[in-house]
């Protein structure tokens, strides 16, 4: 699926968190809900970098919590009439791919899906 940028979006943090499958995490409680979507403030034990993380990424194993994928939180700052790639979506947001390579999650809201030219209707 393709997007165009309907919206600017600039990346809000400088250093978000990122976890690896598996890797052991910390909530602090605070919560959010975006777009009707619940989020989570989360620290990780490996780097000690703290962000939101979706509600449904942490696991509960051997009695600790870890990400149960991996994940960046990193954002891509876009601008309005820029074409991106979706890599995947969830909780309101869409991971994206400019055209020069760049990868990050931009609110679904900033976009608008392009209709696919090769789908027949009917």
């Amino acid at each position: 699926m393709r997007y165009r940028v309907i919206s600017d979006w600039s990346a809000s943090y400088d250093q978000p968190i990122e976890l690896a499958a598996g890797e052991g995490l910390e909530l602090s409680g605070r919560k959010d809900c975006w777009d009707g979507h619940l989020w989570l403030w989360a620290r990780s034990f490996a780097t000690g970098r703290e962000g939101w993380i979706p509600d449904s990424l942490p696991l509960c194993r051997a009695g600790k919590l870890v990400s149960g994928c991996d994940y960046s939180a990193r954002e891509l700052t876009c601008r309005t009439g820029q074409i991106l790639a979706s890599l995947g979506e969830t909780h309101g947001w869409v991971l994206c791919e400019a055209e020069v390579g760049d990868i990050g999650w931009v609110p679904r809201a900033c976009l608008a899906p392009i209709p696919d030219a090769g789908r027949e209707d009917g």
